[in-house]
C-alpha cells in the first residue's frame, strides 16, 4: 500500500547544536517548540502529517509512504521512498530515565557480525550511526542505521540507497525524519517494545472491504 505526499514540512532535532549554543550564550529560546524533530506529540508544531498512530509522518514532496499491514489495519512495516533511496522507520518504547539507542546499536552491530557483515560506527547528524554492507538476494546493499532517543521512546531509521553512504543524498527522506511526530501514549509498555502503528481508519476500512470482496 502506497501513500504519496505532496506538501513539504521541515524541522530540526529537539536537542541540536543550535539549541546548545543558544543556552550557552544565554539567549532565550521558545521552550514549547524544538527547532527540529523527531518531535514528541506534546511539543510538535502544526503541520500536515499522515497519522499512523504512534508515528505521524510529515508531507514531503515526492516521498512515497509504503506500509505493510494486516487485514485489521495493524502495520508491520513503514518504508519511505524517494527515487533510489529508502528509509525504513520503527518506533519503540524506552524508559523515562535514559535512552536506549546505544544498547540497541550494539545489538544491531553484533547481529550483523554474526551474519558475516562488518559494521562501522560513525558520528553523524543524529549522533553515533552504524553503517554496514550486507548481502541480500538482490546483491550487496549498503545500510545506515540512525537512532533518536526521545521522552520514553526511540525512533530507529535505516537508510538504503545512496543515502546509506552519503547523508547529503537523503534529502527529502531526511526532511521526513526531521518532521516525524511520536505519540507514545500514556500506557505502560515494556522497554524496546514496538509502539503500535495502524492505518488511518478510512484506509483500513477500504482495505477490509477489498479483502472481503476478494474472499467472496
Amino acid at each position: 500500500m502506497i501513500f504519496s505526499r505532496k506538501r513539504a514540512d521541515g524541522a530540526r532535532h529537539a536537542r541540536d547544536e543550535r539549541s546548545d549554543e543558544l543556552l550557552d550564550s544565554g539567549a532565550e529560546e521558545s521552550p514549547q517548540t524544538p527547532s527540529r524533530g523527531p518531535y514528541d506529540v506534546s511539543e510538535a508544531p502544526d503541520a500536515v502529517r499522515l497519522d499512523l498512530g504512534s508515528l505521524q509522518i510529515p508531507a514531503v514532496p515526492d516521498v512515497e509512504v509504503r506500509v505493510q499491514a494486516d487485514p485489521q489495519g495493524v502495520i508491520q512495516q513503514v518504508v519511505l521512498v524517494h527515487g533510489p533511496n529508502a528509509l525504513q522507520l520503527g518506533v519503540f518504547a524506552a524508559p523515562r530515565s535514559e535512552g536506549i539507542w546505544d544498547e540497541v546499536r550494539e545489538e544491531i552491530r553484533q547481529s550483523l557480525f554474526n551474519d558475516g557483515a562488518a559494521a562501522q560506527e560513525v558520528e553523524g547528524e543524529y549522533g553515533t550511526e552504524l553503517r554496514a554492507r550486507v548481502r541480500t538476494p538482490e546483491g550487496v546493499t549498503d545500510l545506515r542505521f540512525v537512532g533518536i532517543d526521545g521522552p520514553r521512546w526511540m525512533v530507529r531509521g535505516v537508510f538504503q540507497g545512496d543515502a546509506a553512504t552519503d547523508p547529503a543524498a537523503a534529502g527529502p527522506l531526511a526532511a521526513c525524519l526531521d518532521g516525524l511526530v511520536v505519540d507514545r501514549g500514556l500506557e505502560a509498555k515494556p522497554v524496546r517494545e514496538p509502539l503500535p502503528l495502524r492505518l488511518p481508519r478510512e484506509v483500513a476500512e477500504q482495505q477490509a472491504g477489498a479483502q472481503e470482496q476478494h474472499e467472496a
